[in-house]
């Protein structure tokens, strides 16, 4: 029987939950990395063994450690992430240039064909690449040096490359998003860059129809439909149906369209889940009632799923890399907290269930289905 294998990254330390098909008992390891903030840990595609985190403390800065048997072991490998060239400049929270300077990895994204291939994606924002397992990083400066780069701001977790969409089979097209700048999308494996965000609306910004700095919290696709792209934004649920070129807002009749994850079933490509939260000021869910919602219709019309979720005096927050899914049938959808729960539902989202409850604060969720 296949099963299912849970990377918990928290602000204390990695898990790792494991169960088999049925996903009714868990098993639960760590904290692997303890004391350290875990921002991602994300495992390979292509070679399940192998797993990437992220760490980080204030103290001793940044390490990108590499598991090759499932997470019950782990090594540092390459830390080198040197910006090419002139770092450029871009603007803090008074709108003063700064420039650009490393601070930490926000997310890991492993090839979908090639198991020494990764990416990272940085504060402050540029991308790298690493083609000999993470032994040495290169920057793809080309989306740093992007003209619209001066003008990139911070949200409130920081200037952060926080999404990297990959497609198998084609290592040219790479699409990316950053806090608080937007889309941005290479068909040339990251040489040249284009800014995708066509359609956004940020009513802070003082161009009604900016081409970049716009605060989109995260992105996600199937990747049986490259084409088609929805967005969790700084305010607002948008969807793309022609690689970023432009979106359309598909919020419809959402409690609040303010929130940071958004995932779509590994089976239904129209079928798409968020974690709305009262607003950008107060970062808990709406009424105190925790509640995730589907569409399956690709936004617009979406249903509360709310069976075994806290429906009463609950203030956590979904962080954007918080939620994930298995490629099981039924398909089985997955989220941690700010809270230190670990929710799972082997129902595509009907019914909840906590995996395990009070770890620190979950900062992501990334599941791997195991044969």
């Amino acid at each position: 029987m296949s099963g299912v294998r849970v990377l918990v990254g928290t602000r204390k330390g990695a898990f790792v939950l494991s169960a088999d098909g049925r996903r009714g008992e868990w098993h639960v390891d760590g904290p692997f990395l303890p004391g350290w903030e875990v921002f991602h840990v994300k495992g390979s595609p292509v070679a399940p063994e192998r797993i990437w985190a992220a760490q980080w403390t204030g103290w001793f800065g940044q390490v990108i450690q590499r598991s090759e048997d499932g997470g019950r072991t782990w090594e540092p490998v390459g830390n080198d992430f040197a910006y090419e060239g002139e770092p450029g400049t871009r603007v803090d929270f008074e709108n003063h240039s700064q420039p650009f300077s490393f601070a930490k990895v926000w997310h890991l994204e492993p090839s979908p064909d090639d198991p020494e291939v990764v990416f990272a994606g940085v504060e402050d924002a540029a991308l790298f690449r690493s083609g000999d397992g993470g032994a040495t990083w290169s920057e793809l400066a080309g989306l740093r040096t992007h003209h619209t780069a001066a003008g990139w701001g911070p949200g409130a977790g920081g200037l952060c490359l926080h999404t990297i969409l990959l497609e198998a089979g084609a290592p040219e097209r790479i699409l990316v998003a950053i806090s608080a700048a937007g889309v941005f999308a290479s068909d040339d494996a990251g040489s040249t860059w284009r800014a995708a965000n066509r359609g956004l609306r940020s009513g802070e910004l003082p161009n009604p129809d900016p081409e970049a700095g716009h605060c989109v919290h995260h992105v996600t696709r199937h990747p049986s439909r490259p084409d088609t792209l929805f967005m969790q934004k700084h305010w607002d649920v948008l969807r793309s149906d022609d690689r970023a070129e432009s979106w359309r807002e598909v919020s419809g009749n959402l409690p609040s369209d303010f929130g940071f994850p958004i995932e779509v079933h590994p089976h239904e490509p129209e079928t798409i889940y968020v974690v709305p939260i009262t607003s950008d000021e107060h970062h808990f869910p709406p009424d105190g009632r925790l509640r995730v919602y589907r569409s399956r219709s690709g936004g617009g019309v979406w249903e509360p799923l709310e069976q075994g979720l806290p429906q009463a005096n609950c203030y956590v927050n979904v962080l954007r890399d918080a939620m994930s899914t298995d490629s099981l049938e039924p398909a089985g959808i997955y989220f941690g907290t700010t809270g230190g729960q670990v929710y799972a539902s082997p129902d595509a989202g009907d019914s909840w269930a906590p995996i395990v409850r009070d770890l620190p604060a979950v900062l992501s969720v990334e599941v791997q289905t195991l044969p």
